[in-house]
């Protein structure tokens, strides 16, 4: 199916309207972007055929409308002028149509995701400006300058500014009250809401109004009588066939000079870029966000551009002038390109006396207005807000393409873009983290997604200031592209200079083409040695440690398969840890721990009993745990449940039906202050005061009760080769407020 989406009626009659609207805006664009690039006026004419039919048919892009674009108009005089004749340039053009199918089959469009936002949000902003001030004058009927004409440098030697001194003494009365009356509709149609919902486009009724005032101003003699020079000039066959000899041919004779091959790479090239960048901006405007394929259209281009050399007309890319039109004018689907290039060959092979009648400053007034939604200040406020490396080249492509031309400005910003990011990459190439493993510290080097020869010597320096018996961990998990000097660089580090000053040097991440092998050379987990070295305050210290890493997202980096097979033949844990069932409070996560670092207890309410002091027991007295963390943690519901029912005097099997709750409630009650029961509820902050109070005073007693009832862990916490510590979880905050306890003296 040729439609690119919803080909319902509404869908369909609002994209025909559309259709319309495009093809009066691009009938003059053509015919100006023809006049500018030294080229016959049907040229023009035949591209914007071609671009709504063939591309739009193939293509499919959305909104995009396709064509004869302004950017193209200096290269284009510029290849006609050095090939020496129009035909030979057409099949220049047909060849650059063969390049672009090609480089649409390679699916060379993924450049587009290439091209920074700051570029396309300038190119938007510029050519809103642009629409501006280059309509202001058509729409005075000063019309000296051919419609479609954008660069900066006019071909009468004038520029954008110059223009308006000029226009002081050549203003058309007619054109200029049709023009000025144009925009007024527009406004007022696209603010009052019977006009708005009206089954007319707003830049029609525009047209309607400025055909007929023109008749009315022609009856009214001069000066108000609107002269040919204001009025659209199609070219005027002599009936269908006499369209049909207005078509020039290719010179295949030159299939041998170099300089038409030259001239196909440069068009191609430079019309791809355009598409590309065109392509994208229309993307952004379009109010369903959705994304075309930028191959698909560089394929659908490249047929285009062949049957267009092969008929004598321009060079067809993606335009944005006609684009944001077609969206403002309701266009949504391929439909509304397609209708407005057969439109475009039905008036020039069949109506074109009648188009004639049409007003330029009429015209001029709908790309005035969509000029000044282009350039909107909301966008430039944003610009601004997103900080330097968006906004300058933001800024400067804006002011190159306003103060040049389209392509020289999309050029600049794309450099200016890629010099801020080699800045960026330049300064900060690496991320270094020294991390405080288990067994050491590491000196963690993240690599950059493209890791370029400019980042060697950020590399060289991170390798000086390893300290001699340190290690490093060179990380390339996140690492598409490492340049050939910065490998030898790590190769020469991992083989020679790192053993010569004793630098241990771990790898992970590298692709296998690097000829890395994975490994990791320092201890990440609790091992018997680290576990007999340890005192309890050290691996207190080695917990709050880890939770500082947890709260602040600097997470240690573990290879947990490695862990796994390292741990798998026996356990060495530095502590055990008794915490709630709760699912907010996982304590291996909390304390930022690997696979054999600690014994994890859970219950409800971090209570204790014969079964879990038993646990703890083992932990400690057996397996050589140095530390014993109960830790509780904040609105814990199963203290919120054992305060309720303690102020209300029901047991939990009379509440909940589960008979066996109460072994754990009852426990957590005596830590609740005693009162006479009631039915009236607390309020809910001063009930979540109570809660958390009770909580805290419930590890306390946990605490206590277990240096109480057991004597393996009373005897090991007087030696001092345990420490018993509580603490508590603020589940809000990721906190943790460490309560000491016995031992703790």
């Amino acid at each position: 199916m040729p439609f690119s989406n919803s080909t319902s009626p509404p869908s369909v009659t609002r994209d025909i309207a559309a259709g319309v609207v495009v093809f009066l805006v691009a009938l003059p664009l053509c015919l100006g972007v023809a006049h500018a690039s030294n080229a016959p006026l049907i040229s023009g004419l035949l591209a914007g055929i071609i671009g709504g039919i063939v591309v739009g048919l193939i293509g499919r892009a959305n909104a995009t409308v396709s064509g004869p674009a302004a950017g193209l108009t200096a290269v284009v005089a510029a290849q006609i002028t050095t090939l020496g004749s129009f035909p030979t340039f057409l099949l220049a053009v047909v060849l650059a149509g063969v390049l672009q199918i090609i480089l649409g089959l390679l699916r060379a469009g993924f450049l587009a995701a290439f091209v920074p936002s700051s570029v396309v949000k300038g190119l938007l902003s510029a050519i809103g400006i642009i629409l501006v001030l280059k309509q202001v004058p058509h729409v005075l009927g000063h019309d000296t300058d051919p419609e479609g004409e954008m660069a900066f440098v006019q071909p009468d030697h004038e520029n954008t500014f110059t223009e308006y001194a000029r226009l002081v003494g050549d203003i058309q009365p007619g054109a200029a009250v049709i023009g000025l009356a144009s925009v007024a509709l527009l406004v007022v149609w696209g603010r009052w809401k019977p006009l708005k919902q009206s089954p007319v486009p707003a830049p029609l009724a525009v047209v309607l109004l400025g055909v007929g005032a023109a008749a009315a101003f022609r009856a009214m003699g001069s000066p108000w009588a609107i002269e040919r020079s204001h009025l659209v000039q199609v070219p005027i066959a002599n009936g269908p066939g006499g369209f049909f000899d207005l078509l020039q041919l290719p010179d295949f004779t030159q299939w041998a000079n170099p300089a038409v091959y030259l001239a196909a790479v440069t068009l191609a090239a430079v019309a791809s870029l355009e598409t590309l960048v065109n392509l994208e901006a229309v993307d952004k405007l379009d109010p369903l966000q959705r994304n075309s394929s930028p191959s698909r259209l560089l394929f659908a281009q490249g047929i285009g551009n062949v049957a267009a050399g092969l008929i004598g007309a321009l060079p067809v890319t993606a335009v944005i002038i006609r684009s944001s039109v077609n969206l403002n004018a309701g266009g949504r689907t391929n439909i509304s390109t397609i209708v407005h290039g057969i439109l475009l060959f039905a008036s020039v092979a069949f109506l074109p006396a009648w188009l004639n009648f049409i007003p330029l400053s009429s015209l001029a007034a709908i790309l005035l207005v969509t000029g000044v939604k282009l350039a909107s200040p909301v966008l430039v406020r944003q610009m601004w807000g997103e900080g330097r490396h968006q906004f300058i080249p933001f800024a400067l492509t804006v002011a190159a393409i306003v103060l040049t031309d389209l392509l020289v400005g999309i050029l600049l910003g794309l450099a200016v873009s890629t010099g801020f990011i080699l800045w960026s990459n330049v300064r900060r190439p690496l991320r270094v983290i020294v991390e405080r493993h288990l067994g050491r510290e590491v000196v963690r080097v993240e690599l950059a997604n493209q890791v370029s020869f400019l980042n060697r010597a950020a590399l060289a320096r991170v390798f000086d200031s390893v300290p001699a018996g340190g290690h490093v961990l060179l990380d390339a998990q996140q690492t598409d592209y490492i340049d050939p000097d910065v490998l030898a660089l790590i190769r020469e580090f991992d083989e020679r200079t790192g053993p010569a000053r004793r630098v241990e040097v771990s790898l992970v991440g590298f692709r296998t083409e690097y000829r890395f092998e994975d490994r990791t050379q320092f201890v990440d987990y609790s091992t018997r040695d680290l576990q007999t070295a340890v005192t309890p305050a050290q691996v207190l210290q080695i917990l709050k440690d880890g939770h500082e890493r947890f709260r602040t997202g600097r997470r240690l980096t573990r290879d947990l398969g490695r862990q796994v097979a390292a741990t798998a033949a026996g356990q060495h844990p530095l502590a055990v840890i008794l915490s709630c069932i709760d699912s907010r409070a996982p304590a291996e996560i909390i304390f930022d721990l690997g696979v054999g670092d600690v014994f994890n207890v859970r219950v409800a309410g971090n209570v204790t009993s014969r079964k879990i002091l038993g646990s703890v027991e083992y932990a400690a007295a057996v397996a050589g745990a140095k530390l014993i963390v109960v830790m509780g943690h904040t609105r814990c519901g199963a203290v919120g449940a054992a305060v309720d029912l303690a102020r209300s005097g029901r047991t939990a099997a009379e509440a909940t039906g589960c008979q066996h709750i109460d072994h754990i409630l009852t426990d957590i009650q005596q830590s609740v202050a005693s009162a006479p029961p009631t039915a009236d509820p607390l309020p809910p902050a001063e009930r979540a005061v109570l809660v958390d109070t009770v909580a805290r005073r419930n590890v306390q007693h946990t605490v206590e009760t277990m240096i109480r009832e057991s004597d393996a862990i009373g005897r090991l916490v007087r030696e001092g080769r345990v420490r018993v510590v509580g603490a508590m979880y603020d589940v809000a905050t990721g906190g943790i407020e460490f309560l000491g306890g016995p031992s703790a003296e």
